[in-house]
C-alpha cells in the first residue's frame, strides 16, 4: 500500500508552544482527527544538521552536517533519493538550505529560487532565502506546487518562528504570536491536502531558549512536536516516536519497500511488512 506524503518542518517550534498555541492542530486532536507525540531533536540542535537528520533519518555525528555552515549536498539516502528511484513525483516549498542538501550547493537564488527539472532529487521547488519570509506565502508557494504538480512527496518548511525566536527569545508574546499565526496560515491549506487524500505530518527541527539561540540541550531547545493526521497513522498514544524514525515513517507511506530506514513501532496503521526494519 503507497500513500502520497505531505512533511511540514515549523522551524524553531518548541513542544510546548506548539502544544498551547497552534489552535487549529490541536483541535484535530480534540476532534480525533490527528496525534501530537513530544519527540526529542538530535544534536546538535541547530537547523541544517536536523533537516539532515529528519529527512534522512541519520544523526549528524553520521551525516557529517554538523553545524549550519556545511554547506554540501547530503551523503545520504533521503526521502527524496528514495522517492526517485522508486519513480515518485517530489516537491519543496522550503527555505534554500533544503535545496543545497539534496539539489544543489552553493544555491543560487536565480538559478533555484524555483526549480522545475525532472533528473533532480527535488523536482519541483519553491525555495526562499529570508528568514522573514512570511509563512503565509510559503503555504501559499506548497499548495501551488501540490496543485500544479501533483506529487507524491511534498516538503513544507516555514521560518517565521524560528526567526521570532532569535529576534525575541522563547519566552515571548513575539515567538507565541508567530506561531499562532503561522497554524492558522496553515489551517487555510491542510484541510485540502487531507481531502486530496494526503498522510500530513506537523513537526519542527529543533526548539528555543530564552538566548534567542538553540543549539545545546536544554529541554526548550530539543523538545518538538510531531503531529501525524490520517488514516494511514495508528493514533496509539503510548507511541513513543524518535527523530530519526520519520525518514522511515514517510518511505514506508510512499509505499518504498527495503528502505533500511528505522520506523518507530507503533506509530502507523500500515503492515510492518512495508517498513525498511521495525
Amino acid at each position: 500500500m503507497s500513500n502520497k506524503v505531505i512533511l511540514v518542518v515549523l522551524d524553531g517550534l518548541e513542544y510546548n508552544v506548539g502544544r498551547q498555541c497552534m489552535g487549529f492542530l490541536q483541535a484535530l486532536c480534540e476532534q480525533g482527527k490527528a496525534t501530537l507525540y513530544k519527540v526529542q531533536s538530535e544534536l546538535p540542535s541547530m537547523s541544517r544538521p536536523l533537516y539532515e537528520t529528519i529527512l534522512t533519518g541519520t544523526v549528524p555525528a553520521e551525516n557529517g552536517i554538523v553545524h549550519n555552515q556545511v554547506v554540501r549536498r547530503s551523503s545520504q539516502q533521503s526521502i527524496f533519493s528514495l522517492a526517485r528511484q522508486q519513480g515518485l513525483t517530489t516537491a519543496a516549498a522550503a527555505y534554500h538550505w533544503i535545496s543545497e542538501l539534496y539539489n544543489r550547493a552553493p544555491y543560487d537564488a536565480v538559478r533555484d529560487r524555483h526549480t522545475d527539472d525532472p533528473e533532480l532529487l527535488i523536482q519541483h521547488g519553491c525555495f526562499y532565502h529570508e528568514d522573514h519570509y512570511p509563512d503565509s506565502h510559503l503555504y501559499l508557494d506548497a499548495e501551488w506546487l501540490r496543485r500544479r504538480y501533483d506529487p507524491d512527496f511534498l516538503f513544507v518548511h516555514p521560518m517565521n518562528i524560528d526567526d521570532a525566536g532569535h529576534r525575541s527569545g522563547y519566552d515571548s508574546s513575539h515567538y507565541r504570536n508567530t506561531a499562532r499565526h503561522s497554524d492558522m496560515a496553515l489551517s487555510d491549506h491542510l484541510p485540502a491536502w487531507l481531502d486530496a487524500g494526503y498522510q500530513v505530518l506537523v513537526t519542527s527541527d529543533h526548539g528555543m531558549n530564552n538566548d534567542k539561540s538553540h543549539g545545546g540541550i536544554l529541554p526548550e531547545e530539543r523538545e518538538v512536536p510531531l503531529y501525524v493526521i490520517g488514516q494511514a497513522f495508528s493514533h496509539q498514544s503510548d507511541c513513543t516516536p524518535s527523530q530519526v524514525d520519520i525518514c522511515g515513517v514517510v518511505c514506508t507511506l510512499l509505499g518504498i519497500k527495503d528502505h533500511a530506514k528505522t520506523v518507530s513501532d507503533k506509530l502507523l496503521a500500515l503492515p510492518s511488512h512495508n517498513a525498511g526494519q521495525y
